[in-house]
């Protein structure tokens, strides 16, 4: 008793000393984070301080999540359900009202349970038919009801969901003295039957996920609150956001009080590429704010919002118009089909050939420029360390099922792969060819790279190791070349026609010439092509009229070529003075670029998007680099673009993706050491969102 007593002056004590913290001495740490420059940072007394975590992130990084749960042989959990609970328990007498709340969920959903108050804590699986697999993880007191999600996030147990409907065990005491109306009890319950009050609310809500793909977050009406409810955490949530290299927009502020809501799986799913860890978050002394997890608490809703996502209240929610009945596609046997035909590009670089053997020494991959890449700016993510697949070779039996198993998981098609043709010659063929005599199912398409290999990356004319040669070999005869994987059932149409890029049309000669003879041939072997060029600028060989003049079908967007360059002020970064490369805004760019692609679409030509453009592995001191990519505006840029072609028959509804393993430009998609499995639960909830 004496132990709640003194909790509960604490809390008094921290209240007031919230409402007299002097504002200037906040607005003048905050200017220090997000004033120009984006990326300058200040040193906070928080344990999530941005300085103090690029410490601990060095060398192999600390554990996200409890080690015990590791151990567990019934985590993560087998075959799913794609609506989860996620209940933490501090107060057990309270948890008999959470599960009667949780039996108003009318489809199958599972239940993860964290549990911080050191008792033993059940969930009678007959309170709640609809309930296939019910976990309960016991966690330290720490970080609230927040570290506890958060470890749940790092540890991939989330990663399945599509929804998510997030409560605790709270009670508020402190709300008894505070201004904000209603006690603690009441607030709770007020909270829980306005999300869970019955299967027809909870019916209604699902409905609204499902008819509206911009929703991101439902919680109970009065909970959704803006900028005069920062509570002096400006400074932490701005240290966090820097590890995304995010500015803070401190008057657009809106976020879910209390942190009990239903949302979209890919605004919790995203805050593993935060990398938090115990470490960050405040040991517990009745904080009722500005700790980590009250930032947390409010970034959610910002990242949300820079997804392209609504945070709204379940009136704002329901009074928009939508077909009921939808949300049954939330139950486990209800099929679904991507929204649009998404395609990322594959590089084939990551097995030895004897030439890169030649030119770059033994054994050389692609994997080599990616281990040698050093930071060059203060937080800089390199190296970059593949997560799931490994420092893999492709050459090696079951690495190709792997990466198509998990592309099509996340709702893509299949892979545009790169095609290294020299005037007759092919290099890096190897995966393409061992694809083609698999018996995967993946669609597959090729895009010519015929762009001259050069020690300097950049497939331009000086120090050429191996170049492109259209008189020793005229370019007509390219398509004799890959007529066999044309012909393949499993190539990627476009109203029945193979769609075929070519990277640098502007570079060869008689183009027009050339392409009708493509046509001719293809024909003779009963196919017909959809051409495409690469929307590529001049300086690299870009066509000096139309592609329909030329007689291409239309133009593919492969950023960052042609988009919006941007150089950010370096001040803050503490970029290293050898760098002499190029640091650029990503926001800015897919701002831009999301503009361009609504005001229409040629006919014929297919919208891109990019993870990022890093390629430091490669040119280290040279190199281009996008301040400020991050898997909440890769989101809503991919959104944009899949919206864009939406009113075009299935057919042509393709968007492109650069790129799946371009690692050492830093452009991937497959898990890696910072971002976890992010980029793709981000074209998950897109697609099938």
């Amino acid at each position: 008793m004496r132990g709640e007593v003194a909790d509960r002056v604490r809390s008094r004590v921290n209240v007031l000393r919230s409402r007299v913290r002097p504002r200037a001495r906040i607005k003048r740490a905050i200017g220090a984070l997000v004033g120009p420059p984006v990326g300058a940072t200040a040193q906070s007394d928080s344990p999530a301080d941005f300085g103090r975590w690029l410490e601990r992130i060095v060398g192999r990084g600390l554990s996200r999540f409890p080690d015990q749960w590791s151990l567990r042989e019934d985590m993560p959990i087998l075959g799913p359900s794609r609506v989860v609970a996620v209940v933490h328990v501090f107060f057990p007498e309270l948890l008999d009202e959470i599960i009667e709340h949780l039996a108003s969920i009318p489809v199958a959903f599972d239940i993860l349970v964290t549990n911080a108050s050191g008792a033993a804590v059940s969930i009678d699986p007959s309170r709640l038919p609809r309930a296939r697999h019910i976990r309960v993880l016991n966690v330290v007191n720490r970080g609230r009801d927040i570290l506890p999600l958060v470890a749940l996030v790092n540890a991939g147990y989330l990663d399945p969901y599509e929804l998510v409907v997030k409560v605790h065990t709270k009670r508020s005491d402190w709300r008894d003295d505070h201004e904000l109306s209603g006690s603690g009890g009441q607030w709770r319950a007020g909270l829980l039957n306005s999300l869970l009050g019955s299967p027809e609310q909870v019916t209604g809500i699902l409905d609204a996920f499902a008819g509206r793909p911009d929703l991101g977050m439902i919680t109970g009406d009065g909970s959704v609150l803006g900028p005069d409810y920062w509570g002096d955490n400006q400074v932490n949530v701005a240290t966090l956001l820097r590890r995304l290299e995010l500015g803070l927009d401190e008057g657009s502020l809106r976020f879910v009080a209390g942190s009990v809501y239903w949302a979209r799986g890919f605004v919790v799913q995203g805050l593993r590429a935060l990398n938090l860890s115990v470490e960050d978050f405040e040991p517990e002394a009745g904080q009722v704010n500005a700790t980590t997890a009250h930032a947390i608490e409010r970034i959610l809703g910002i990242l949300a919002i820079e997804a392209g996502l609504r945070v709204e209240d379940v009136a704002t929610a329901g009074s928009a118009a939508f077909e009921s009945g939808q949300g049954s596609r939330f139950d486990l046997d209800s099929p679904r089909r991507p929204r649009a035909r998404v395609f990322p590009f594959f590089l084939p670089q990551f097995h030895p050939i004897p030439e890169n053997d030649r030119w770059w020494g033994k054994g050389f991959t692609e994997w080599t420029n990616v281990a040698a890449a050093r930071p060059v700016y203060l937080g800089h993510h390199q190296p970059k360390i593949p997560r799931d697949l490994g420092f893999y070779d492709l050459r090696t039996p079951g690495i190709a099922l792997q990466q198509e198993q998990l592309a099509r998981a996340h709702g893509l098609e299949g892979f545009m792969y790169y095609y290294y043709w020299f005037a007759g010659r092919r290099l890096l063929e190897g995966p393409i060819k061992r694809m083609l005599d698999s018996d995967t199912d993946t669609p597959f398409s090729i895009m010519w790279a015929n762009e001259n290999w050069t020690r300097r990356w950049d497939g331009q004319s000086q120090d050429v190791l191996i170049g492109q040669d259209y008189e020793a070999v005229p370019a007509r005869f390219f398509i004799e070349d890959v007529l066999p994987f044309l012909l393949d059932p499993r190539y990627v149409r476009i109203n029945g026609k193979c769609l075929l890029s070519v990277y640098r049309p502007g570079q060869l000669p008689d183009f027009a010439e050339v392409l009708d003879a493509w046509r001719a041939t293809a024909r003779l072997h009963g196919i017909e092509l959809h051409v495409v060029t690469v929307d590529v600028p001049g300086s690299m060989n870009a066509l000096t009229t139309s592609a329909t003049s030329v007689g291409l079908d239309g133009v593919m967007g492969f950023p960052p070529h042609n988009c919006h360059w941007s150089h950010i002020n370096r001040a803050g970064l503490a970029v290293d003075p050898r760098f002499t490369g190029h640091l650029l805004g990503y926001r800015e760019l897919v701002r831009e670029a999301e503009r361009d692609t609504r005001t229409g679409l040629a006919e014929g030509s297919f919208p891109a998007v990019m993870v990022t453009f890093d390629n430091t592995a490669r040119r280290q001191m040279a190199g281009d680099v996008w301040f400020g990519s991050n898997p909440y505006t890769f989101r809503r840029w991919l959104a944009t673009c899949v919206k864009a072609v939406s009113h075009r028959d299935e057919q042509n509804r393709v968007v492109f993706v650069n790129a799946w393993n371009e690692w050492a430009e830093g452009a991937v998609l497959e898990p890696s050491d910072r971002f976890g499995a992010t980029y793709l639960l981000a074209c998950r909830d897109v697609l099938f969102g």
